[in-house]
């Protein structure tokens, strides 16, 4: 029995109710006996309102992501551990090391309790694996309808190491477009089960903290021009982007542009375009073309690498278009979406 509290939460049969966000005993219960059980380290311990920490001297990068998916719970992962990879990532994608997170918890009335500890489990696995610690965050609770279970906002700080500027608007005609693998698994195995649906071969999420892959680039080629990760929109939306931000043009090659033949036979089913469905574990790298075979060797030699690809180049365009050779030998446009394909998939 806690020192604390006269009875321990009965994780098992019980849920969040309107008491867990009160401010009072409930709430300071929960986080005690399941937060920060979970979670737990030397600066959340502490238990202020805030994490106070040192840092080294350098450039300083922060992010921050909502966390909506639908459903909570997925293949190769959940909200819990996607709401790690997520941050991590933006982060990184300056080439930043990440040192720090927090978290934000919307909960709903009613939400169980057991499916809320292993959301935090998969959070607490996530982060443990990643190196970082979630050192500070809050909790909310909303009424029985007014939300969708649960909802995360997670934000993290990254050191970005001496000599490296890596940024969306640095792309130069002539550089290479690399990508570190298969591009769609996270946005179909998120509609496949959604929707109830049964393929031959397992569609899982590549959902991955990529901080260490990264690492290795910047390691090995400090003068990377653009790093990012192809989450909402897809690849063709981080490349259209990228290219406004850079004020180029891009040409892509179909042929070299990696896609699981189950992903693309999903696709194919759903409606689908894989350059439009999100990805958690993948990242786009422009780089001068002097060095995209040595970075394609690192990323290749990288658990989360080895499907990389070379699949275009930066051109000059006033009209930053991104266009694409076809398999067939033709060319097309690959424009923005007015909208999304896939709602509510991070």
């Amino acid at each position: 029995m806690s020192k604390r509290f006269p009875l321990r939460l009965n994780i098992r049969q019980g849920a969040v109710d309107m008491t867990h966000g009160s401010g009072g005993r409930a709430m300071a219960q929960l986080i005690e006996e399941l937060f920060v059980k979970h979670l737990d380290n030397d600066l959340l311990r502490q238990a202020n309102d805030q994490a106070m920490f040192e840092v080294p001297a350098g450039r300083m990068v922060i992010s921050t992501d909502g966390h909506v998916i639908s459903p909570l719970f997925f293949p190769g992962g959940d909200i819990g551990s996607l709401a790690i990879h997520g941050t991590l990532n933006d982060v990184a994608m300056s080439g930043a090391r990440p040192l720090y997170l927090s978290a934000g918890f919307i909960l709903e009335e009613g939400f169980p309790l057991i499916d809320l500890e292993r959301v935090v489990v998969s959070m607490s696995a996530a982060a443990e694996s990643a190196g970082v610690a979630v050192v500070t965050g809050d909790t909310k609770v909303v009424e029985r309808g007014k939300g969708d279970g649960i909802f995360i906002t997670t934000t993290g700080i990254g050191l970005v190491p001496a000599g490296v500027n890596i940024s969306g608007d640095r792309a130069r005609p002539g550089d290479a477009i690399l990508v570190s693998g298969t591009i769609g698994d996270h946005g179909v195995a998120i509609m496949s089960s959604r929707e109830n649906l049964v393929f031959e071969t397992s569609i899982e999420s590549d959902s991955a903290a990529l901080h260490t892959l990264v690492a290795d680039l910047v390691a090995a080629v400090p003068e990377i021009h653009c790093l990012r990760d192809p989450t909402r929109g897809g690849l063709a939306t981080t490349l259209n982007e990228l290219a406004r931000q850079s004020a180029v043009g891009m040409r892509l090659r179909e042929e070299d542009i990696p896609v699981k033949p189950q992903v693309n036979a999903a696709c194919e089913l759903l409606g689908l375009d894989p350059l439009y469905v999100a990805n958690e574990g993948k990242l786009v790298c422009i780089c001068e073309r002097r060095h995209a075979a040595q970075l394609l060797r690192v990323m290749r030699a990288h658990p989360l690498g080895s499907s990389a690809a070379l699949i275009g180049e930066v051109v000059e365009d006033r009209h930053g278009f991104v266009q694409m050779e076809t398999r067939f030998g033709g060319s097309r446009i690959v424009d923005w979406l007015a909208g999304e394909q896939l709602p509510r998939i991070c």
